[in-house]
C-alpha cells in the first residue's frame, strides 16, 4: 500500500513557475514507476509526466522544455517544476504510483494559471 500527498498547488499569471511536490509512505518507493497526471474540467485525465526507478522521464509533448518531473527516492518524494506556465495548464494536479498492477493516487492538488 502506498500513500501520496501532493502540495504546492495555487494561483499564478501566465509566465510563472510552480513547484509540485508528492510525499509517499507505506512501501519500497524506489520500485515505483512515479507520474504526474491532470485533468482539466470537461477533459480526461492525461499524463503530463513520468519518472521510473531508475530516473528515466517521459513528458507529454505539451510540456516538453517547461516542466521538469524528479524524484528522491531516500526522502520518497517526486516533484513537478512547472515553468512558462500557460492559462492551459490549468488542471487538478495528480501523483501516481504504479508497478505492475499495483496504481496509487493522491488526492490531486489544483494548479490555476491566469492570463
Amino acid at each position: 500500500q502506498v500513500q501520496l500527498v501532493e502540495s504546492g498547488g495555487g494561483l499564478v499569471q501566465a509566465g510563472g513557475s510552480l513547484r509540485l511536490s508528492c510525499a509517499a509512505s507505506g512501501a519500497i518507493f524506489s520500485i515505483y514507476v512515479m507520474g504526474w497526471y491532470r485533468q482539466a474540467p470537461g477533459k480526461q485525465r492525461e499524463l503530463v509526466a513520468a519518472a521510473t526507478s531508475s530516473g528515466s522521464t517521459n513528458y507529454v509533448d505539451s510540456v516538453k522544455g517547461r516542466f521538469t518531473i524528479s524524484r528522491d527516492n531516500a526522502k520518497k518524494m517526486v516533484y513537478l517544476q512547472m515553468n512558462s506556465l500557460k492559462p492551459e495548464d490549468t488542471a487538478v494536479y495528480y501523483c501516481n504510483a504504479n508497478f505492475g498492477r499495483r496504481d496509487y493516487w493522491g488526492q490531486g492538488t489544483q494548479v490555476t494559471v491566469s492570463s
